[in-house]
């Protein structure tokens, strides 16, 4: 088993100086993409199992045939172009059909995860002005403790079960036509809206229009590094963006297939045989995800058919990549976006691997490194990661918060678009993230980035996972704390945690290494698997806070 790529030949500089994404006035991810793709009624659009061991496969035909069903039932219901559904579905076959469907009828689709509390599906609704609600049995209960409270929902389905006051999903849609006539949608028409949790208050709601699924023909094409013959799994839930990229936009732009496990939690062991049973070519994880399957027997399972893989949410540790690639001989490629935009900085299967590294900005976005009066700052120099929108605005990234004008002019500094993150980039042109804005430590007049700590943590025996926070500190200002799960076969002592710290100075330098450590069971996280280092580190405040107020 060796690594392979579709584009062995592709150079970097080349394809990056002279490609360019370009989207027509008028646009609809349905009708172009899926409807294209369902000319071959046989083509596979789907292969989809469950943990009971039942098997679904769905082609391009019976998408676009279901979606257009979708559409036809919704029109029924009084739903129509620019209303908002919220979806609200688990690995269900549905889901896919209902975001084609609502993007071939002009809607605006809402997803959302399952771990969502009734007061979050209020605030959703309302924040909204949703028309329609479609989910399962679990988040429907929950709603109906709030529907009283959302009076512009006028259409309630649930798929796969029956429940007083919704209707069936299945039953709807089956007794309606599957010819529709799709909207003829502005490619800058709001087509999504995805709530984006932020580090304090409600979520933000960011908007993308018609040109974003046809934006991630790169996420497709460059990082998936996808084509028609390909099975795509991305393991990652529903219910936030990367499902748009890695599940439904990136793979169907190519005529991939997507492979989905319905399952309520991942299984390391069980991840592992089904890339051993089924011919699964590319595989797409967080680094959560990752970080579980290396500490299982790698070697003991065959990947046949496995020839790429990719992690996205934050940057995965080197140790990870390398124990991956010894047992599976595929590097785990680094790619970097946010639910603002496609990808905008990839290690490409075309470019040599720096492990660690975000890896080189993405055809078609121009992605530097600038300073806080936006400019362009030399290599191995930190600073803001920008995207430049100015003269000429990338397709890809999102057009606003939702009634949110000041927020959404607070990401910008002059012509540039402002992530959020801090980075570095290299003599080589590979970029280097540091840490979001808010999580890099200053001590003692230095900057310390987490992630160069967890990686080093990492590294040692002992660690399964980390998270590196700033703790205050009289002295110093604040100081590297880091909250560690250690690996079934260690016992917290504190002669383990001093050999952590003299690994740490050596790993890295002195300075960095983490002050104080605290041995724990689990890590905040959010849905998608990212470390909610913020969480940690305003409990670290908050008790600072409290014992200072009591002296």
């Amino acid at each position: 088993m060796a690594e392979s790529t579709n584009k062995s030949k592709m150079v970097y500089e080349e394809e990056y100086g002279t490609f360019k994404l370009e989207v027509g006035e008028y646009y609809n991810f349905a009708e172009d993409v899926v409807d294209k793709w369902a000319q071959d009624p046989d083509k596979l659009a789907m292969l989809w199992v469950d943990d009971e061991g039942h098997e679904v496969k769905k082609t391009y035909k019976e998408i676009s045939e279901n979606s257009q069903r979708f559409a036809n039932a919704m029109h029924a219901l009084g739903i129509t172009q620019d209303d908002v559904i919220i979806l609200i579905l688990p690995r269900f076959s549905e889901w896919w059909e209902v975001f084609v469907g609502a993007i071939r009828m002009g809607a605006v689709i809402s997803p959302g995860t399952t771990q969502l509390t009734a007061k979050d599906l209020a605030y959703r609704v309302n924040a909204s002005n949703a028309s329609a609600f479609i989910t399962d049995a679990n988040i429907a209960a929950k709603f109906d403790e709030v529907s009283d409270q959302c009076p512009t929902v006028r259409a309630k389905l649930i798929v796969g079960s029956e429940r007083e006051g919704w209707l069936n999903f299945t039953k709807t849609i089956q007794s309606a036509s599957p010819s529709f006539d799709s909207v003829h949608t502005r490619s800058d028409a709001t087509a999504v809206l995805y709530f984006t949790s932020g580090t304090v208050g409600y979520p933000k709601m960011a908007v993308h229009n018609h040109s974003y699924p046809h934006g991630h023909s790169v996420t497709g094409k460059y990082w998936l590094n996808l084509g028609p013959d390909d099975l795509h799994w991305n393991v990652s839930d529903t219910g936030w963006a990367k499902a748009a990229w890695s599940s439904i936009f990136g793979p169907w732009n190519q005529g991939a297939a997507v492979f989905v496990h319905h399952t309520s939690r991942f299984d390391t062991k069980k991840t592992l045989e089904f890339l051993e049973k089924y011919p699964i070519t590319t595989l797409c994880g967080a680094p959560t995800n990752y970080r579980m399957l290396v500490l299982e027997d790698l070697k003991k399972y065959k990947y046949p058919t496995l020839r790429h893989c990719v992690g996205a949410g934050e940057p995965l540790n080197p140790e990870v990549i390398k124990i991956w690639k010894e047992a599976t001989g595929i590097t785990i490629r680094d790619g970097y976006g946010q639910t603002e935009t496609v990808l905008l900085l990839g290690s490409f299967p075309f470019i040599e691997a720096k492990y660690g590294s975000m890896g080189k900005p993405t055809p078609g976005f121009i992605v530097k490194i600038i300073d806080e009066t936006g400019d362009i700052l030399p290599p191995n120099k930190e600073g803001d990661v920008a995207v430049l929108v100015k003269p000429e605005r990338p397709i890809g990234l999102f057009t606003e918060y939702h009634g949110d004008p000041v927020r959404t002019a607070s990401v910008y500094r002059g012509n540039w678009y402002l992530t959020g993150d801090r980075a570095y980039m290299d003599e080589d042109g590979y970029y280097w993230f540091v840490g979001r804005s808010d999580d890099v430590i200053l001590t003692s007049g230095y900057r310390i980035g987490p992630f160069e700590v967890e990686s080093a943590l990492l590294e040692h025996p002992s660690v399964a996972e980390s998270a590196v926070v700033s703790s205050p500190d009289d002295l110093r200002g604040e100081v590297v704390k880091a909250f560690i799960i250690l690996k079934t076969s260690f016992e917290a002592s504190e002669e383990l945690l001093k050999d952590i710290q003299e690994y740490v100075k050596k790993a890295t330098a002195p300075y960095k290494y983490p002050r104080l450590i605290e041995f724990v069971e689990t890590l905040p996280k959010t849905v998608s698997g990212k470390i909610r280092r913020v969480e940690l580190r305003d409990k670290e405040w908050a008790s600072y806070k409290r014992s200072s107020a009591e002296m």
